[in-house]
């Protein structure tokens, strides 16, 4: 092996940026921060961090996630633990000119989890939020609560969100992810709704219940029912098996 020169080489820091979506109130809500030190020192973002130098890429997305939200990773073929959440890789952004510090290539991770509470603070950001997803990309990207100048999400963060949305969107159409935005047990009812917020559309109810049960594998009914939902009592499922829906769930056009 010919003798190699780390120096010849210009340095580059590795970040992980986490897209973590929820459902809150019937809408598709991500986890945003604001950042408490330049750069960008006000502007929201998404939250993330520096990789460690003793880190691979995936423990140093769980260890984001746990700080940001005290949330547990959990490996997508098992089942959820009561703190856990689904972590996937999403993709890897590169533009020299995307941190003004340095070049700082970020891997991006996607993090779905059900109904989670309010988020705390943590690390550089000095107050964090659920924001509805159509807020923090509508409006040409700018976001801003009530009491403040709106203005866009830091780095590419929005184009970020953005890559996280669609993969949420599309992945509940061919696989059986949606049930992650769910509790361990719940009706159909409360499934519909997930795909309702992700997708952004109206779905008709005798339709989806159809399909659903119709959908080998998809889900399993759990031995209950439950009236939190107000009404009559509704059957209680859980996730089943297959992690691959055929046929799958497509999105309405709209």
């Amino acid at each position: 092996m010919s003798p190699y020169d780390p120096s010849a080489y210009p340095p580059f820091a590795v970040t992980v940026d986490l897209v973590v979506l929820t459902v809150r109130r019937h809408a598709l809500c991500a986890l945003v921060v604001r950042r408490g030190e330049p750069p960008f020192q006000g502007r929201w973002a998404l939250p993330g961090g520096f990789v460690r130098a003793e880190e691979d890429l995936a423990a140093a997305a769980a260890r984001e996630l746990a700080e940001e939200t005290g949330l547990c990773a959990h490996d997508p073929s098992s089942p959820a633990p009561a703190n856990g959440a689904h972590l996937e890789q999403l993709a890897t952004y590169g533009d020299p000119q995307r941190d003004p510090r340095m070049r700082v290539v970020s891997v991006a991770h996607l993090v779905l989890a059900p109904d989670l509470p309010a988020p705390r603070a943590g690390g550089d950001a000095n107050s964090a939020r659920w924001a509805p997803v159509e807020d923090l990309l509508g409006q040409e990207n700018g976001f801003a609560r009530a009491d403040e100048q709106q203005g866009p999400l830091a780095f590419d963060h929005a184009l970020i969100l953005a890559d996280g949305v669609e993969r949420a969107r599309s992945k509940i159409e061919y696989s059986s992810l949606a049930t992650a935005f769910c509790p361990p047990e719940f009706t159909v009812g409360e499934l519909r709704r997930v795909y309702e917020a992700v997708w952004g559309v109206a779905l008709d109810p005798r339709n989806f219940h159809r399909k659903v049960t119709g959908t080998p594998g998809f889900l399993v009914p759990a031995g209950g029912t439950t009236t939190r939902q107000g009404g009559r009592p509704a059957q209680l499922f859980r996730a089943g098996g297959a992690t691959l829906l055929n046929p799958p769930m497509l999105r309405p056009e709209v």
